[in-house]
């Protein structure tokens, strides 16, 4: 499945965070892309139609994951597709079911009967490590991999939503794929974060601005698992290109304590609020991409370089003073 010159591929969600780096690295390669888009001529998607060869190798559809013959039209015609769309909040949710739930599972599946219907090789779809790491009867001792998948009798227990949504979308995906026949790849990133193409700001950008400023005084000393957008868009194309690639592959370039994650962004940044206190909780999960590196993910940018290009783009933007 190595990549040809002209391969059309369809990108769920063109406009968001992963998306967007995603289409930019696909141009880069020669791919033909269909990116579906909900509202066209929006001025937050012009970012797409800057990016080197979008003139002559990107086309945008106005689809939504709801609507099958609007997916089906951007998917027609495509070898390959990329379903990153997918509802990730930056706040509380007051309807899971309407804002997370269905549009997540049903999106899902609408995605994989259009592939189905164009006769599509393969589908990478973009789940989470929220999919993975929720899950109370996993041995605490024990590095969570593949096999591991997050509880949704727990997630929903304790109103972890977002969790839920994943998981079901995730093993839903695969549970299609066995039974209709069809290549499906699933991939579960951990905290992405990065520079911005978008002008909007994502979850994991909001939440990572949001602890420069001190918006939470106190916080617990977890573990942070950590991927750049950019490595993120690499290992999509990996997982794609490889033949030999099959179920799911955790994402992860570095783990972090809370503490020192701090730490490093107060000492390239030292004018910023930060959290006054860091509490020191019981050892938590660990996680493995051992599998994602075996198939050739071997090479991501240290961290330091993930969080000044953040934070760099968050000044640019707007989304954090600067003092």
């Amino acid at each position: 499945m190595a990549a040809a010159e002209s391969e059309r591929v369809c990108v769920t969600g063109a406009g968001g965070f992963v998306a967007s780096w995603l289409v930019k690295h696909l141009l880069s390669k020669g791919y033909l892309v269909h990116g579906t888009i909900r509202e066209p001529g929006n001025h937050k998607y012009a970012h797409l139609e800057k990016l080197e060869k979008a003139s002559e190798k990107l086309k945008l559809f106005k689809a939504d994951v709801l609507n099958y013959d609007s997916l089906y039209s951007a998917i027609e015609g495509c070898s390959g597709v990329f379903h990153v769309a997918s509802p990730a909040p930056a706040g509380p949710v007051s309807n899971p079911e309407v804002e997370l739930f269905e549009p997540a599972v049903k999106g899902t599946l609408n995605v994989l009967k259009a592939c189905v219907e164009a006769k599509v090789k393969r589908v990478v779809v973009v789940s989470s490590i929220s999919a993975v790491v929720l899950n109370p009867k996993w041995p605490k001792e024990k590095v969570m991999d593949e096999s591991c998948w997050s509880d949704t009798e727990y997630c929903r227990n304790t109103q972890n939503w977002y969790y839920v949504s994943k998981t079901e979308a995730e093993w839903e995906a695969l549970e299609f794929a066995k039974t209709n026949g069809i290549d499906v790849v699933t991939v579960c990133p951990a905290l992405v974060f990065g520079p911005l193409l978008q002008s909007t700001v994502n979850a994991s950008s909001f939440g990572l601005a949001m602890l420069m400023k001190g918006f939470q005084s106190t916080m617990e000393n977890k573990n942070l698992d950590i991927v750049d957008v950019r490595d993120l868009a690499d290992a999509l194309l990996l997982v794609y290109e490889k033949r030999e690639a099959e179920g799911r592959y955790i994402c992860l370039a570095h783990s972090v304590k809370t503490q020192e994650m701090v730490d490093k962004l107060r000492t390239l940044y030292p004018n910023y609020g930060y959290p006054s206190k860091i509490v020191d909780v019981e050892e938590d999960t660990r996680l493995s991409s051992d599998k994602l590196h075996k198939l050739g993910w071997t090479t991501f940018r240290p961290l330091e370089e993930t969080f000044t290009d953040s934070v760099e783009s968050y000044r640019k933007a707007g989304v954090l003073e600067t003092n």
